[in-house]
């Protein structure tokens, strides 16, 4: 209860569901996304993905204690610089460029990964240990949290209203053409989007979300400087 009545803790809550909360949307609608770009082999970026939040959690772990450590700096700085690598990367998905969805799985795979890295590490350091499963339990609700909206609010109902507006522009076009199938043509399929303009505007609001996040670890880590330099300042060598 007294870290829920800290500014510092609900900073964390936040910029985590910024953050992290993209990550997962991008996770959840990943192979429409690649679809969308003329993908066929959806899988291998799912797998690419893991990959990378892999490697982001073992590279986030070991940037943080090179920041801690070495600079006795606070922590989140670290989680700072994986939110801006996240913004970047939603923005290749948004433009779709070649090679787009690559680039973007790496960008997006590391940050994400990096979270769960240095987000259990400063919530150890600024609240301790006592109650730590209870606080790890409640900050990680910020992840599901985050895609709930952001995918379920957001990012599903722009790629319908595309979907829509392609499935008109083609509907359109076969009246015009005078076809006698334009009456059952597509009748029973699920509308689908293709293009860059399927994800385009989500991608750049999720890129938007995690500038906030950044901004929200930038003001963690104004705030936590004493504490970091008490908790760690003495120890260096």
């Amino acid at each position: 209860m007294q870290a829920l009545i800290k500014a510092d803790f609900w900073l964390m809550f936040v910029s985590l569901l910024l953050g992290s909360g993209s990550g997962l949307t991008v996770i959840d609608n990943l192979g429409q996304m690649s679809q969308s770009l003329g993908y066929d082999n959806t899988h291998i970026f799912v797998s690419m993905i893991s990959i990378w939040n892999f490697l982001g959690r073992i590279g986030g772990g070991y940037f943080s204690e090179v920041v801690v450590r070495d600079y006795a700096y606070p922590r989140p700085v670290a989680l700072a610089v994986a939110q801006f690598v996240m913004a970047i990367g939603h923005v290749f998905f948004a433009m779709g460029w070649p090679g787009a969805m690559h680039i973007g799985t790496l960008l997006i795979g590391l940050g994400y990964g990096a979270h769960w890295a240095i987000m259990p590490a400063t919530a150890s350091e600024l609240f301790g240990l006592k109650k730590f499963g209870a606080l790890y339990n409640f900050l990680t609700l910020g992840n599901p949290a985050g895609s709930l909206v952001f995918s379920g609010l957001i990012a599903s109902h722009i790629y319908d209203r595309e979907a829509e507006k392609q499935a008109h522009g083609h509907h359109n076009l076969i009246q015009n053409s005078g076809s006698i199938l334009s009456g059952v043509l597509g009748v029973d399929e699920p509308l689908k989007c293709q293009g860059s303009v399927c994800y385009f505007l989500t991608s750049l609001i999720m890129s938007g979300f995690c500038i906030v996040a950044v901004v929200l670890s930038m003001i963690l880590v104004y705030r936590t400087k004493i504490v970091y330099a008490h908790l760690y300042g003495k120890s260096r060598t």
